[in-house]
């Protein structure tokens, strides 16, 4: 496998629950900190329902292996931001038998 082409700078980011005040509680986004990635798409669709349409694709993005237990290293629970564009972490597995890198497989929805 040759060295995938890092020349995309993504912002991993976290869910984290805070108190609303009532009782309940509110759920945002944490920026965990800004990863140079390689951003591939492999798939794509088109779905809807009432009326609006989305595009859902599949991507494969590469980042720079990162210790078990780091929090910069991506978790299926977590996303990666670009500007206005959401990349949802569905998986994450080694690339290659070294380890020196991790493909994230995520989804990108966006309305049509």
């Amino acid at each position: 496998m040759s060295a995938p082409c890092l020349n995309r700078a993504l912002v991993l980011e976290k869910q984290v629950q805070s108190a609303d005040g009532a009782g309940g509680a509110h759920s945002d986004w944490s920026a965990l900190g800004t990863l140079w990635t390689e951003v591939r798409s492999f798939s794509g669709r088109e779905s809807g329902g009432l009326g609006v349409a989305k595009s859902k694709l599949a991507m494969k993005i590469r980042v720079r292996a990162m210790p078990h237990g780091s929090d910069m290293r991506p978790r299926p629970e977590q996303r990666f931001r670009e500007g206005e564009r959401i990349y949802r972490i569905t998986a994450v597995a080694e690339a290659e038998p070294m380890g020196r890198y991790l493909v994230c497989y995520a989804v990108e929805e966006r309305a049509v």
